[in-house]
């Protein structure tokens, strides 16, 4: 049977001028991420990652814990996370009168509190459909499709054993959302839950990916001040 261990990127650098790169806390999380599967002696046959830097900044640091080579990594656009500021700005613009839309202009320097309200409602708008006349907003349908071959890399794959994924947030919650038939109406709520480096894992089964666990952080079990959302 194969056995998927999707995994969200460290913390990236929210709030600078180049959010797609780790924070420091963002490469000690995925450092000792590597460690655990090391420790637990967890190998994966075959390695695929996203397309973005905080992916390939997440494997390197991943296997610089590890402390040995893993399989070349398979690049695959489709793993790549959707554009947040995107939907984020297509909210504000579109939803300009809504209460959370206020911080629209400087959204990370908000208290926490009203960052998650923001990024709820404009999850909200964009899962219903009601940002895809939105100028550079992916429509939602489209980012599912686009996980969708994704996982289809997956299923057509005649092999058993371990694989390991390192992608972002949303196309995680994609995973779920497929594995429990999840409506969209749910995807603002898991989206915002799930945490830096979190090891979510699932099996192949009949056809279609079947969940284990989710947002896990075995590697950071002692260590509640890495746990971070952001």
């Amino acid at each position: 049977m194969m056995r998927l261990l999707a995994v969200r990127h460290g913390q990236a650098s929210a709030g600078t001028d180049d959010y797609d790169r780790l924070s420091a806390v963002g490469v000690k999380q995925s450092e000792r991420l590597g460690q655990w599967l090391a420790d637990a002696k967890l190998r994966p046959r075959r390695v695929l990652l996203g397309g973005m830097r905080r992916h390939q900044q997440t494997l390197d640091a991943l296997l610089s814990g590890y402390g040995d080579t893993l399989p070349t990594a398979e690049y695959l656009d489709d793993l790549n996370e959707f554009d947040h500021e995107a939907v984020l700005a297509g909210f504000c613009r579109r939803h300009a009168d809504h209460p959370a839309a206020s911080i629209g202009a400087a959204p990370w320097q908000a208290p926490p509190r009203e960052v998650a309200r923001l990024v709820s409602a404009a999850l909200g708008a964009w899962s219903s459909g009601s940002l895809d006349e939105e100028h550079a907003v992916e429509p939602w349908s489209q980012f599912r499709q686009r996980v969708g071959r994704a996982v289809d890399v997956l299923h057509d794959d005649p092999e058993d054993g371990l694989v390991l994924m390192v992608s972002s947030g949303g196309v995680l919650t994609q995973l779920l959302m497929a594995a429990m038939d999840a409506p969209d109406t749910r995807a603002a709520e898991l989206n915002l839950g799930i945490r830096n480096s979190a090891v979510c894992e699932f099996v192949r089964d009949e056809g279609r990916l079947r969940l284990l666990s989710w947002n896990g952080l075995p590697h950071l079990a002692d260590s509640p001040e890495l746990w971070t959302h952001y």
